[in-house]
C-alpha cells in the first residue's frame, strides 16, 4: 500500500483518496447487510400497470404493500422486485414453469437479499373442477403435483376406460410435494372466515352446473394443486388429474395451475419447502357444463364466460394478506418456525 501511493502528498490529496474509497465501503456494507425478507409474494402476471387500471394477479398485492417502494431490477428475472420497510417483498415471475422458476432462482440468488427465514406465498388465478370448487373460491395447497412428469398415450391405444398416464421413473423427488401441514393449518385458521367478493355474472354462470359446490358462493379451502404447462381441460382429463393425486397419495385435486411445483423445486434446492404456501383463486371450471362440449367451453360464445375475474384476484389478496400481516406483526413468533395453530 505504501509503495503504491507513495506519491500522495498533503491533506487535500489524502481527502480525495479517502473519498474515492467510500463507494467501495458502501458496497461492502451492502454485501454484509442484505435485506431480510420476511415474506415473499409471487404473482405470475399483471395485465397492465401495477396500479390504477384493470387488476391482474399482482395489482392488489402491490397496492397493499408496495405503493411507496422503489422497483429493483434483478438480473435474470422477468420483472422488478419490490420490498417495503416491513420485510415484505414481491414480484411478477412470469407465466408457466420455465419463466416463473427461472425468475425465482434469479431473485433467490441475488446477494442483496436474505431469504434464510422467508415465508413464500405463490399466488395467482387458476381453474377448479366443479365438484370441488366454484368461481371466486380461494385455496391453500396441501400438496403440489406436477402434471407433466410422466408418460401419456392416446385413449384408443390402451385398455378401454383405463387411465392414460403412468409416472416416469427418476422424478420421484420433484413430481409431488407435500407442503408443511402446520403452516397450511395456520394459514387456514387465519383466513378461512375472510369475507369474499362475488359478482352477479359469476352467480348466474354457476347455475349452469349441477354440482352443489359449483353453485355455492366463494369460500376458502385446502387441497391439491396440479401444476401443468398444458392447459388440460374436460371431464376426462380432470378425472385423470384426480387419478394422479390418488396415485401419489395426495389430497383431492382442487386447483389446476401452471407454476407452483416448478417454483417449489427451485426454493427447495436452497431453503427447503417448510415455508412455502400456494394460494390460488378459481376463475374458471376445468370443464364445461353437461350441455356443452369441451371445445365449446374453451371457446365460448359471447356472454357465455364465467365472469368473476376481478372479484377473484381481489379475494386472493384479501385471504393472503391476513397471513402476511400476521407473520410481519408477530415476527418474533414466526421467525424460528410456524407457531402453533390457534
Amino acid at each position: 500500500m505504501t509503495s503504491s501511493f507513495s506519491g500522495l502528498r498533503g491533506p487535500l490529496t489524502a481527502t480525495v483518496f479517502l473519498t474515492s474509497l467510500l463507494p467501495l465501503a458502501s458496497l461492502a456494507n451492502d454485501a454484509s447487510s442484505p435485506t431480510e425478507v420476511k415474506v415473499f409474494i409471487a404473482s405470475m402476471f399483471e395485465i397492465g400497470e401495477n396500479t390504477g387500471d384493470r387488476a391482474g394477479e399482482f395489482q392488489h398485492w402491490y397496492e397493499h404493500y408496495w405503493q411507496d417502494a422503489q422497483p429493483v431490477a434483478i438480473r435474470g428475472a422477468t420483472h422488478e422486485l419490490y420490498c417495503n420497510d416491513d420485510g415484505v417483498c414481491g414480484s411478477v415471475l412470469g407465466m408457466g414453469k420455465v419463466a416463473s422458476s427461472s425468475s425465482m432462482q434469479a431473485i433467490l440468488l441475488d446477494p442483496r437479499y436474505d431469504f434464510s427465514d422467508t415465508y413464500f406465498i405463490l399466488s395467482g388465478v387458476a381453474g377448479t373442477p366443479p365438484s370441488q370448487g366454484t368461481i371466486g373460491m380461494v385455496s391453500w395447497a396441501t400438496w403440489l403435483v406436477d402434471y407433466d412428469l410422466g408418460h401419456r398415450w392416446a385413449a384408443d391405444e390402451g385398455e378401454p376406460g383405463a387411465p392414460t398416464f403412468m409416472p416416469r421413473k427418476g422424478y420421484e423427488d420433484i413430481r409431488v410435494y407435500q407442503l408443511n401441514s402446520q403452516l397450511v393449518e395456520q394459514a387456514m385458521a387465519l383466513s378461512e372466515d375472510t369475507p369474499l367478493q362475488d359478482s352477479e355474472s359469476a352467480q348466474q354462470y354457476r347455475e349452469r352446473y349441477p354440482d352443489k359446490t359449483a353453485q355455492s358462493a366463494p369460500f376458502v379451502r385446502t387441497g391439491t394443486h396440479m401444476t401443468g404447462d398444458t392447459f388440460f381441460h374436460g371431464p376426462g382429463l380432470s378425472q385423470e388429474a384426480q387419478y394422479m393425486t390418488e396415485l401419489y397419495g395426495a389430497d383431492d385435486y382442487v386447483i389446476t395451475e401452471m407454476e407452483a411445483a416448478a417454483i417449489t423445486q427451485v426454493i427447495d434446492r436452497l431453503w427447503g419447502t417448510d415455508r412455502i404456501l400456494s394460494l390460488r383463486g378459481a376463475v374458471n371450471f376445468d370443464q364445461g357444463n353437461p350441455d356443452e362440449t369441451t371445445q365449446e367451453h374453451l371457446d365460448p360464445a359471447p356472454g357465455n364466460t364465467a365472469g368473476g375475474f376481478a372479484e377473484t384476484v381481489a379475494n386472493i389478496e384479501l385471504v393472503g394478506s391476513r397471513v402476511v400481516d400476521d407473520i410481519v406483526n408477530h415476527w418474533d413468533d414466526w421467525q424460528s418456525g410456524v407457531p402453533m395453530t390457534p
